[in-house]
């Protein structure tokens, strides 16, 4: 039988960002300096094939220090921790890694600079997520306001309307917090913004090259984890920006071959925190179902790169 024709757009840049590929060094080279077992307070980054592979490497993934023990070696996840975490680590005299990714450390420094100040913070954030719950711990209960549409601005009671800043977590949708933002200006005019954007390069460029390759596709493809705040927000950019089927997918075997049925032009991306193994992977599927034809969408150029902490590069 003949294959149908198919054209993949690949999005660029995708996948792996500077902070993830940090963080994941981190647990290799704790292993390497330290050996087996390591402990992970919470998933270094949000995906399964990743976490799955440092597991089997000798990583123990639990959700709260109180199940590390004393004598061995914890790292804290890219997404950032509360200051109590790493203060009951120092208490109980372990061995910590902060794997904190630097451009969530930048908006924790905010924060902590805005507190100085006599500032109330509002952060724009998802509830619940990990990093929004390690940000709102950098300061004392009641410091952070948390928000997460336009129509939550209107019912915030801050102590002080007139000293105010905002924060946003790294991994939002650009244009939904633009929106908020907004919002947050109209109601209280002399509240003060980040310096630079809190939402990172990667996320900003990751969205950038959704909104340039839905317009030509019939479905797009997200390479993510559920858990994942920036796989998620690229599901919605590519809908937003007019692509009439978008599917977060883990690996090929989730993908929903009967929804691509008749389709001539699909798109392909990858979270943040997704390896470009699983890139390969989908391609591969999409070459055993189609006579296939490959495209690169590219909009920007990636070369940030984040040292690793001194500990792990002084001899054991």
């Amino acid at each position: 039988m003949t294959k149908p024709a198919l054209t993949l757009y690949l999005a660029a840049p995708r996948g792996f960002c500077a902070g993830v590929d940090r963080a994941i060094k981190i647990v290799e080279m704790a292993l390497e300096k330290w050996g087996a077992p390591v402990y992970v307070r919470h998933e270094i980054v949000h995906n399964r094939f990743v976490v799955d592979d440092l597991r089997a490497k000798g990583a123990v993934f639990v959700d709260e220090l109180e199940e590390c023990p004393d004598d061995r070696p914890v790292i804290f996840s890219a997404h950032g921790v509360p200051k109590a975490v790493p203060a009951e680590a120092e208490r109980r005299e372990m061995v910590y890694v902060d794997a904190t990714c630097p451009l969530v450390s930048k908006v924790h420094i905010e924060a902590e600079r805005h507190h100085r100040n006599g500032l109330q913070m509002v952060m724009i954030g998802h509830a619940g997520h990990p990093e929004t719950i390690g940000t709102m711990g950098q300061l004392p209960d009641g410091e952070v306001l948390l928000v997460e549409t336009p129509e939550d601005v209107a019912t915030l009671a801050p102590r002080d309307p007139g000293k105010l800043a905002f924060i946003t977590q790294t991994t939002l949708s650009v244009d939904d917090t633009a929106d908020i933002v907004a919002a947050l200006k109209a109601r209280f005019p002399a509240i003060i913004g980040p310096h630079k954007e809190d939402i990172c390069y990667a996320t900003t460029n990751r969205q950038a090259a959704v909104k340039a390759v839905a317009p030509a596709v019939d479905a797009l493809l997200v390479i993510g984890a559920p858990n994942s705040s920036n796989s998620r927000r690229l599901v919605e950019v590519a809908t937003a920006a007019g692509c009439s089927y978008a599917q977060l997918v883990q690996r090929a075997a989730d993908i929903d071959w009967r929804a691509l049925q008749g389709v001539g032009a699909v798109g392909l991306t990858a979270g943040a925190s997704a390896p470009e193994v699983l890139v390969e992977e989908v391609i591969d599927a999409f070459r055993d179902r189609f006579e296939l034809k490959t495209e690169m969408v590219e909009t920007a150029t990636e070369d940030v790169e984040f040292k690793v902490p001194r500990v792990l590069r002084e001899p054991a």
